[in-house]
């Protein structure tokens, strides 16, 4: 019975954290996911790059352009799903890496690098079939070139997707493989890395100091789980967004897509919108572990507190 109560807590206090450290992320970081998928969206032009305005050469030139003709909130453009799905989603990254690590450590006493990468490759899976339906949203409400003042809500979208597609792979969980991939590799580099690495250097006692080797090891855990994921969420992308011919599937599986992407635009098109995601999650990386562990720890106090 204490053993369930203790579980019971320490699931309490993941969500509280893992929702707090979801929610500051995503408004801090949003407009640089919005900037990777606008990037991704875009087929490369050989000729009027710089006569259509929503052709964007780069991250600037897209922030500049969405400020001029959309204005300042549609660096905020489908913010909502995201939230909505952080506090289940970190709650279900972190429950399930742990319960995953025990099982990928095969009876040893002591887990590897092996094991976190594993482990978090578990965790990404499973996250990504529970946040699938809100990325097909957020990629829908991103895409959309309107002014704020004119953009349908987040509801109309999921409702209007629901009653053309369905709840199934051409409509609310469209892009599943692709997401499962995406978030699958991501989170096998991110904690594989940040568990592997920490264990190496050793804490500090100096609270700044610790809060340094913290964001070091959450900044580099995200960047490289970025580098390494960035094709997949390329062709996540191509499948979830609006289709370059109406009516017409181009792009309906992963491997397709980045095979397709790859034929037509080069290499470097699998690689569209990486600076953008690299600044947002290599950031966004530590502060959410630096947020979870700090929020986590006062929870933990303040249920020993209670106690």
């Amino acid at each position: 019975m204490a053993d369930i109560e203790k579980l019971l807590k320490q699931a309490a206090m993941q969500i509280g954290a893992g929702g707090s450290a979801g929610f500051i992320e995503v408004c801090i970081m949003h407009p640089l996911d919005l900037v990777k998928t606008r990037l991704q969206l875009q087929a490369t032009k050989t000729s009027s790059k710089h006569s259509d305005p929503h052709y964007y050469n780069g991250i600037v030139d897209c922030m500049k352009k969405m400020y001029r003709y959309e204005g300042v909130t549609s660096f905020w453009k489908g913010i909502l799903p995201p939230i909505l799905a952080e506090t289940p989603k970190r709650a279900v990254k972190f429950l399930t890496f742990e319960q995953y690590k025990r099982f990928f450590m095969f009876g040893s006493s002591t887990p590897t690098p092996i094991t976190f990468a594993l482990a978090g490759l578990g965790a990404g899976i499973t996250e990504a079939i529970l946040v699938n339906p809100f990325e097909v949203v957020k990629v829908t409400l991103q895409s959309n070139r309107a002014l704020a003042t004119q953009i349908p809500s987040t509801w109309s979208v999921t409702r209007q997707i629901v009653r053309e597609n369905g709840l199934g792979s051409r409509g609310l969980n469209k892009g599943l493989t692709a997401t499962i991939a995406r978030n699958g590799v991501f989170n096998m580099v991110y904690f594989g890395f940040y568990h592997s690495v920490k264990g190496y250097i050793p804490e500090s006692q100096d609270p700044l100091l610790e809060f340094g080797r913290k964001v070091a090891i959450g900044f580099t855990s995200g960047v490289l789980g970025s580098c390494v994921n960035i094709p997949f969420d390329v062709a996540k992308s191509r499948i979830q967004g609006p289709q370059p011919t109406p009516g017409v599937v181009k792009y309906s599986s992963t491997t397709g897509a980045i095979v397709m992407v790859y034929r037509e635009e080069g290499f470097r098109a699998l690689y569209k919108g990486l600076l953008p995601k690299v600044l947002r999650l290599g950031p966004g990386g530590a502060i959410m572990l630096v947020v979870y562990d700090y929020v986590y720890h006062f929870l933990e106090n303040k249920f020993q507190t209670k106690q």
